[in-house]
């Protein structure tokens, strides 16, 4: 795949950030839009931007990307109505911050059920029709916290290495079996989206400082670059993207350390942490 142009894209997690974002490029880039968030607000807002943007349709449907039953049958519906599915972008996210052993059972499934579940929820019911397109492309939206673990992050990162790991395995079976699927990881470090003002915190955390905190010091590239670098990534057929110089910064020290890099970061959390 090397346009966009007429091809069905469809983007879960479109109603804010990241989503939005790849939904307005890529309808910019001629993709036919099928649209998903659990926020039905968003939702709209974005379809309305987008076509005010570009003057095309978009088709939006409110879905949780947990419920295994309404994700299949949304497939379906998207490859009935429009004909085909070209590229899904499993998008939807989100966040916890907290220790480990202040942690819910509860809150570690919620963040697991969306941000894992839901990646392979969504690659599994679009897989046939991405193979029936014959130009099909699955992104999915790991994070910068799917290539080096961080304190507080446990269940996040427990998402998003596990995301990461599903994705690559998934690219080489696509490539095996000759399918043609290509498959892409997304990395993406510090984004001006509101997932941390979103996010849930356990007991002993301030959301609202935690939120301040990513904000104002750690989120520096804005969703419509990122969208950009994404598209970038999967025209390109990368299997990696990473977004962001932090992203590449730490892989980087991830790559040259090795396992000691987990000693560094405690002490940088130690002097830098909210």
């Amino acid at each position: 795949m090397r346009s966009l142009d007429g091809k069905v894209v469809v983007i879960t997690g479109a109603g804010s950030g990241i989503g939005r974002a790849l939904a307005l490029e890529a309808a910019r880039q001629g993709a036919v839009l099928a649209l998903t968030d659990w926020d039905e607000v968003g939702l709209v807002e974005t379809a309305q931007q987008v076509q005010t943007s570009t003057h095309r349709e978009v088709r939006t449907d409110k879905l949780d990307v947990r419920d295994r039953d309404a994700m299949r049958a949304y497939a379906a519906s998207v490859a009935a109505e429009l004909g085909r599915v070209n590229v899904v972008v499993n998008n939807a996210g989100v966040a916890l911050h907290g220790d480990f052993e202040e942690v819910s059972y509860e809150d570690f499934e919620w963040v697991m059920d969306v941000d894992f579940w839901g990646v392979v929820q969504g690659t599994k019911e679009f897989l046939p029709h991405l193979i029936a397109s014959g130009d099909g492309h699955v992104v999915n939206i790991s994070s910068l916290f799917g290539l080096v673990g961080m304190p507080g992050q446990t269940a996040y990162n427990a998402a998003k290495f596990a995301v990461r790991g599903f994705t690559e395995a998934l690219r080489q079976e696509m490539i095996l079996a000759g399918h043609p699927v290509q498959v892409t990881c997304v990395h993406p470090g510090g984004i001006k989206t509101a997932i941390a003002r979103n996010a849930r915190a356990t007991a002993s955390h301030d959301q609202a400082h935690v939120a301040k905190h990513f904000d104002t010091r750690l989120a520096r590239m804005t969703p419509e670059r990122a969208a950009q670098v994404i598209l970038d990534g999967v025209l390109a057929d990368k299997p990696r993207v990473l977004v962001g110089s932090d992203a590449k910064a730490l892989d980087w020290v991830q790559r040259l350390l090795g396992a000691r890099y987990q000693r560094l970061f405690t002490m940088a959390a130690r002097r830098l942490g909210p």
